[in-house]
């Protein structure tokens, strides 16, 4: 038997990278997994490959986690397909443009906001009921080390993920009495925005990888996915309101993130949501 197995997850933004590692991972150690992300066809895909590879139990929810009602139909959607909730994955994100702060416009502090902070938001309220029915449970939201290291050039980003972990820490304390753990994980991955990185930005990977001090960047399902299974599973019945960094041991060292020359709104890394 795997650690998670009897368990139901819904992973958001799992139709690729760290949230599709995650997905992966979970149904690998026995868990029935909700594959939910506003690109239909990805998690199509990923849960094609978790029933095809290993026969696991994946069904995919197209679902934009910034809307409530979206939400609500996600949640008794995952009870009534595989019969209750134990475990939330809050991986779906959004990102802007890498300009200076004066540079970014307000739709596009909103939009961030609205998938990052109010989706997690929204994500943990509408979960309650179903977590609860199920005696207890765990959720998972993500936090990032750019907050830590004050990374130029994406201020409404790490906004939110300052927020998301205040967030995690406050419900970790009110949830206690319910038996739901809430805990963050802040990753250094190869994931969707990773991706997009390496394709827009010449040797960005290289630099990437030299300037971690394990000397390589994380795989989504090897390196990152095995601490959310730690949290979501009974090894980890007595750690809530924590934010664990797996990231080879950048968040020590930090990074610089100043460019030599700052962009443009023409000359901006643009990253798609995830």
């Amino acid at each position: 038997m795997g650690l998670l197995e009897g368990k139901v997850a819904i992973v958001t933004g799992a139709g690729s990278g760290v949230g599709r590692g995650i997905a992966r991972r979970f149904s690998r150690e026995g868990a029935s997994v909700i594959i939910n992300d506003i690109d239909g066809p990805a998690a199509e895909l990923c849960a094609d490959q978790i029933r095809s590879e290993w026969g696991g139990m994946a069904h995919p929810i197209l679902a934009d986690v910034s809307d409530q009602a979206a939400v609500q139909r996600l949640m008794a959607e995952t009870e009534a397909t595989f019969g209750g909730v134990d475990i939330i994955v809050n991986n779906a994100y959004r990102s802007s443009a890498y300009v200076r702060f004066e540079d970014k416009s307000l739709e596009e502090l909103q939009q961030v906001l609205d998938v990052n902070l109010k989706g997690t938001w929204l994500m943990m309220r509408e979960a309650l009921p179903y977590l609860r029915r199920r005696d207890g449970g765990r959720v998972i939201n993500f936090y990032s080390i750019d907050a830590d290291a004050g990374a130029w050039l994406r201020s409404d980003y790490i906004a939110s993920k300052a927020a998301i972990q205040a967030l995690t820490r406050a419900v970790a304390i009110e949830w206690a009495r319910y038996n739901i753990l809430v805990n963050c994980v802040a990753p250094v991955a190869k994931g969707a925005g990773f991706h997009q990185m390496v394709d827009q930005i010449p040797d960005f990977e290289t630099a990437a990888a030299e300037m971690n001090p394990s000397g390589r960047v994380g795989d989504p399902e090897e390196d990152i996915a095995p601490v959310a299974v730690f949290l979501a599973s009974d090894m980890a019945k007595y750690v809530t309101g924590e934010t664990i960094h797996v990231d080879g041991g950048l968040h020590i060292t930090r990074y610089r993130s100043e460019p030599a020359v700052l962009p443009t709104q023409d000359t901006a890394f643009r990253p798609g949501a995830a």
